[in-house]
């Protein structure tokens, strides 16, 4: 494991270049990082049952731990969603000043802890890999002409796109089909294929999300004579400027939630404010280093 294997020679020098903030950085091999990354004591536990005890040394995969932390958050984490690469979704034929309440699962495992209020209205934010004017084959989310289901919501058909000088996408435009709301009985009269999330344009906020990944891009940093910085992981962090759903601002530090789509994200415990919320991404859904 990385996690294990530097020295505190090693860790002083990565705190002192500035190639991680401090000791607490999430993507330190530390204790402090791990907790600020989102990493629970169930997780290390499990992880710790899993691997056993062995008086000979061995090295022990990175995946294993990010697949015990998965399996307690994925238990643990009551859901919300996040839109990290926000484009703009307009509902043409949807009344510019009505809303309405959608319904989604707390936990889809957990039926006690309820449902939460979605609240849809005329402009939509959705992920912008979830438009394409060209699509790949085997591409089920919106495109012109195509239909897809706004989860929770309805079904809508893509009748085109706005763009600006340069030729950008800026606005995706679409109808949606009154008949076909979740949870009501013609929900089904039209069959598609694809299903996306999406947030009110008015009612989400602002959120600053760090997408926290692998420290180094190779398993045994500084292997042989090798400078361990040369293994340094440039894409370890990556900061997105996101929309979630309002609640999210009223976050205890420290708190996780899987974000649907995307993973187990963390308030995180220095920095979150509720003017200025900011999450940290303890793990993805599921293991995508070898990709």
């Amino acid at each position: 494991l990385t996690y294990v294997v530097l020295s505190k020679r090693k860790l002083i020098q990565l705190v002192a270049e500035k190639h991680v903030d401090g000791w607490d950085d999430p993507r330190m091999p530390t204790l402090a990082g791990a907790r600020r990354r989102g990493y629970t004591p169930e997780g290390f536990r499990l992880f710790a049952e899993r691997i056993g005890v062995s008086k000979a040394d061995s090295w022990i995969d990175y995946s294993v731990l990010e697949d015990c932390m998965r399996e307690h958050l994925n238990d643990a984490a009551e859901r919300r969603i996040a839109v990290l690469d926000p484009l703009k979704l307009v509902i043409d034929n949807y009344p510019g000043g009505q809303q309405e309440d959608c319904f989604a699962p707390n936990h889809p495992q957990k039926p006690e802890l309820g449902k939460r209020a979605l609240p849809l209205t005329r402009e939509l934010w959705i992920e912008r890999e979830d438009f394409s004017e060209t699509p790949p084959k085997g591409y089920f989310r919106l495109f012109p002409g195509n239909k897809v289901r706004l989860r929770y919501g309805y079904v809508v058909e893509c009748t085109g796109c706005d763009k600006d000088a340069g030729g950008n996408i800026t606005a995706v435009h679409c109808n949606y089909l009154p008949e076909t709301r979740s949870g009501t009985p013609g929900a089904e009269s039209v069959k598609v294929k694809g299903n996306i999330h999406w947030l009110s344009a008015q009612h989400a906020v602002p959120a600053e999300v760090r997408l926290y990944d692998r420290l180094f891009r190779a398993a045994h940093p500084g292997g042989g004579d090798r400078d361990f910085l040369l293994d340094l992981n440039p894409e370890s962090r990556r900061i997105v400027s996101a929309r979630v759903e309002g609640g999210l601002k009223d976050s205890a530090p420290g708190r996780c939630f899987q974000f649907e789509r995307h993973g187990y994200f963390v308030a995180d415990l220095a920095d979150f404010r509720a003017d200025a919320p900011v999450f940290n991404r303890a793990v993805t859904l599921r293991d995508s280093w070898g990709k």
